[in-house]
């Protein structure tokens, strides 16, 4: 009340914005006349003068009102297309590092021209980032002539590139590119031997196209590089048969008998008392698991995370829902939008679970190279901008994780779009009926195009058996036909033009009213100028016919989670001031009501004795729906907080060890670094054998005499030392012992020549810090999987997952020195050809890497753990054995290798 008195008075944030900027571009319109008047030629000079006076420390911001009168006048004699002052709004706010939410229809790749155009003028890359590849290159191409004319060049990077291309797209002043594409390329760069490797050359400033779909929907996948591991097929197999033989409980904390208890909003599954007797019995059985063994034992979690990942498998993911088969693979469809994901996989063993659920071949699952999440990625540039449809009602979430303020940019003409309210139905049944029949009334009374949404490609497939049943002419625009999008959306808006789609419609794609003239055109091999006059007339009067109709009809046929879903839906009709009307149909039986709506709506309509072919207009009920859905809304947003929280920590730890191989590839010679390894790693190994504050009879130099011979290849007279100089404390002993080792190493050094030296030195850290990076992260998802459990000992798991990743890291990076100082030291010493061979055989490598997405719900935060993982247990993950048994196992517990993962 109080917030809204004080709006009315002063205005809104947005409406304060909104005149501030008109400010800027009454200034922008009046360089007009002027910038008008100049020859292409003096134009186009414009953009080198713009560099010269940036590099002398004028601002972009003051530039700006000029950069974007000359590119508004490019735009005009190159595009045939004049930038509105709302897109001069929106470019602004680009500029500024805010979202810019502009109705779909209203030009916002061209808006994204000019904040694009001033910022290539610092000549530092401008990244303009897209959904998917069809739209970077459709953009980039769409753009190029005018950018070529400004005297800018561009780039576009895509996945399966070659190298060579890839690092000439990033030298582009403007690069076009997936937002997977830049992420994997970043995690790729920091992964490289040698300099010159990488790609990117600086998270300067990136302009996101459709920026709630990348930083909100896609916020959840973590981003990994990924290499082969052991390979589990048949245990996946084997335990497939046990979740036909379950049965869930029908309430959480009911027990009825049965056996595991579905979360259906957080996608995991929870086993009972009964259910952990009954699968304990069935891996008996099947000789997994030993007799008188608990399945909760250290031992056993493994047989667990696949138990788990059977059962969420065979009860909570559903073929053409959640995936699709294709050509024998099981690939992932987006919730959100309704796309095929190829290459991504499920993390944590699902996967490979629903493969053996539909008796596909069981790829072996993958481990952890290196990974980020967007949200991490994307906070790394320095300044991010982005523009959307749809971003207002997750304005908050903006602000909070990313610091990015949403402007609402005005229409360029009113919008005249006829929202009607939702019907709701008793079941599916009679919502399908009124649909068609709804259909059925809108082309008796005209020839309007409809489209119909769903939500799930299973509900696409239903609808369209139905309306072939009555007889209505259509196209399915789902997962399935995703190869004919462009064509099916480019005459979804022609007359009496039926189309369903999942949420997928063709983002980024106008539907234009009365059909695609210019789509039909190309079609036709050599037309001729009479066959595009013809194919014009035909479009100005079916667009005639259309608009009288009402323009498009959006008909949704039901509820998405996210209120911005639904608004991108409706958003697809009365573009630009065009009519339109949209209404949404709905049931009880429908996911979004069944889950969230509550039992109070669903008692109040059947309580009303409805019929199915009756439906219900209510503000009660369609103000429980938009409830439900900000529920589902805070939950989501809370999930992504609670992600970040613990990615936070990742990140900063990614953030030093990617800092440190920038360092050691940089570097011309790395003996300083080398030298300081030894000194600590001397320290620690000679404190094993000689105690801090020790006296001599504490002291074992039979034992420290054999780790230096065994782990450094060093035979010292430790013993002869001391009998020849009783005085020797432990500090001059230590300094004794390291300034032998250290001149053995100065002597191997100079054997092999400083440049072969100091390129063997490169590949080893590297090497090393590779390793065991790719460890950690295995350790770190384990812990991050388990550390829930910690709230049950009165613990804050966020503050001991701090502290556990911390003493993880610090242990990683004494292990590193280890491994590097003994393989230095114990190594026979390499030929040139042989180092050459080395790096090229790292090269190769990096070049098999596989690539995956993890789609991750974040089930590991409240997902099934041993209670072993309390203390932190590693039998779960796999590491790789140094090159030394006595060497410090990569564990990070402190025992030697041998005693520890390595013991016998």
């Amino acid at each position: 009340m109080l917030a809204s008195l004080i709006g009315g008075i002063f205005g809104t944030k947005n409406e304060r914005e909104l005149k501030r900027m008109r400010k800027i571009v009454e200034k922008i319109n009046a360089l007009e006349p002027t910038i008008s008047a100049l020859s292409d030629a003096d134009l186009s000079a414009k953009t080198e003068e713009f560099k010269q006076r940036y590099k002398k420390g004028e601002s972009l911001d003051k530039l700006l009102p000029e950069a974007f009168a000359v590119c508004r006048e490019a735009g005009k004699r190159i595009m045939g297309m004049r930038h509105y002052d709302v897109q001069l709004i929106g470019g602004i706010t680009l500029h500024e590092g805010k979202i810019a939410e502009m109705r779909t229809g209203e030009g916002k790749t061209l808006m994204g021209t000019l904040a694009v155009y001033l910022n290539a003028i610092s000549e530092q890359g401008v990244h303009v980032i897209t959904v998917n590849d069809y739209l970077a290159q459709r953009d980039a191409e769409l753009n190029r002539p005018l950018y070529e004319f400004l005297g800018l060049s561009v780039g576009v990077i895509y996945s399966m590139q070659h190298p060579h291309e890839k690092a000439e797209a990033y030298r582009a002043d403007i690069t076009y590119g997936t937002n997977n594409e830049f992420g994997f390329d970043y995690l790729r760069d920091n992964m490289v031997f040698s300099l010159p490797e990488k790609k990117q050359r600086g998270l300067v400033y990136a302009i996101i196209d459709e920026v709630d779909s990348i930083l909100i929907d896609e916020a959840r996948t973590p981003l990994i590089i990924s290499g082969q591991s052991e390979d589990s097929s048949q245990l996946y197999a084997a335990i497939n048969a046990i979740p036909p033989k379950l049965h869930p409980q029908k309430e959480e904390k009911v027990a009825d008998g049965g056996h595991f208890w579905i979360d259906e909003k957080q996608r995991s599954v929870e086993m009972t008392e009964v259910g952990y007797e009954k699968v304990e019995a069935e891996l008996i059985e099947m000789g997994l698991l030993a007799e008188g063994e608990s399945l909760y034992s250290s031992a056993n979690l493994n047989l667990v995370h696949h138990v788990t990942a059977a059962i969420r498998a065979h009860y909570l993911y559903q073929r053409n829902v959640h995936y699709i088969i294709h050509d024998g693979e099981v690939v992932i469809v987006d919730e959100n939008t309704g796309r095929t994901m190829p290459g991504r996989r499920w993390s944590e063993g699902l996967h490979q679970a629903v493969e053996a659920k539909e008796g596909l071949e069981i790829q072996p699952e993958n481990q952890t190279l290196a990974t980020t999440t967007f949200q991490n990625y994307f906070r790394l540039y320095k300044k991010l901008s982005g523009m959307t449809g749809t971003a207002d009602t997750e304005a908050a979430e903006m602000k909070e994780i990313y610091g990015l303020d949403v402007v609402i940019i005005p229409t360029h003409r009113p919008m005249i779009r006829i929202d009607h309210n939702d019907l709701i139905y008793l079941n599916r049944n009679g919502k399908y009926t009124a649909i068609i029949e709804e259909i059925k009334k809108i082309h008796e009374a005209g020839v309007a195009p409809i489209l119909i949404g769903t939500a799930t490609i299973e509900a696409s497939e239903i609808l369209s058996d139905k309306l072939r049943d009555a007889g209505i002419a259509h196209e399915v625009l789902n997962a399935k036909q995703h190869e004919r999008e462009a064509d099916i959306i480019a005459q979804a808006g022609s007359p009496r033009a039926v189309t369903i789609a999942t949420n997928m419609a063709g983002r980024g794609t106008d539907i234009l009213l009365g059909g695609n003239w210019k789509a039909k055109l190309a079609k036709i091999e050599n037309p001729t100028p009479e066959d595009e006059a013809r194919l014009k007339a035909e479009w100005e009067q079916n667009n005639q016919m259309v608009l009288d109709s009402g323009g498009l009809h959006i008909i949704g046929s039901e509820r998405h989670e996210s209120r911005r879903i639904d608004n991108q839906l409706r958003g697809r009709s009365g573009r630009q001031g065009d009519p339109g009307v949209s209404r949404f149909f709905l049931s009880l039986e429908d996911d979004l009501m069944r889950i969230f709506a509550g039992d109070r709506v669903v008692a109040m309509m059947r309580a009303m004795g409805l019929q199915e072919d009756e439906a219900i207009e209510h503000k009660m009920v369609s103000r429980s729906i938009e409830n439900a859905q900000r529920k589902v809304e805070a939950r989501n947003f809370d999930i992504r907080k609670n992600l970040l929280k613990y990615d936070d920590v990742n990140n900063e730890q990614r953030k030093i060890i990617y800092s440190q191989r920038d360092e050691i590839l940089a570097a011309d010679t790395l003996q300083e670094y080398i030298e300081t390894m030894y000194r600590d790693v001397m320290k620690g190994v000679i404190g094993n054998y000689i105690p801090p504050e020790s006296i001599h009879d504490q002291w074992d130099i039979e034992g420290l005499e054999n780790a230096l011979r065994v782990d450094l290849g060093v035979d010292l007279p430790v013993s002869q030392w001391l009998e020849q100089d009783r005085r020797l404390d432990e500090e001059a002993l230590v300094e004794r012992i390291t300034d032998e080792v250290l001149a053995r190493y100065h002597a191997r050094r100079e054997q092999m020549g400083p440049e072969n030296a100091a390129s063997l030195e490169r590949n080893f850290m590297l090497s090393s810090l590779d390793r065991h990076w790719k460890d950690h992260l295995a350790a770190m998802d384990y812990l991050r999987q388990g550390i829930h459990l910690r709230g049950y000992a009165q613990k804050n798991p966020e503050q001991e997952y701090k502290k556990e990743a911390f003493n993880l890291f610090v242990n990683m990076l004494a292990v590193i020195k280890s491994d590097v100082v003994a393989d230095l030291s114990l190594i026979r010493l390499p030929t040139p050809e042989e180092i050459a061979e080395m790096e090229a055989q790292q090269q190769a490598q990096a070049e098999a890497m596989q690539l995956s997405f993890a789609h991750d719900d974040v089930d590991g935060l409240s997902g099934e753990v041993s209670e072993n993982a309390e203390q932190g247990d590693l039998s779960g993950v796999t590491f790789a054995p140094p090159e030394s048994r006595n060497a410090p196992c990569p564990c990070g517990s402190g025992l030697k290798y041998k005693q520890c993962h390595g013991k016998i």
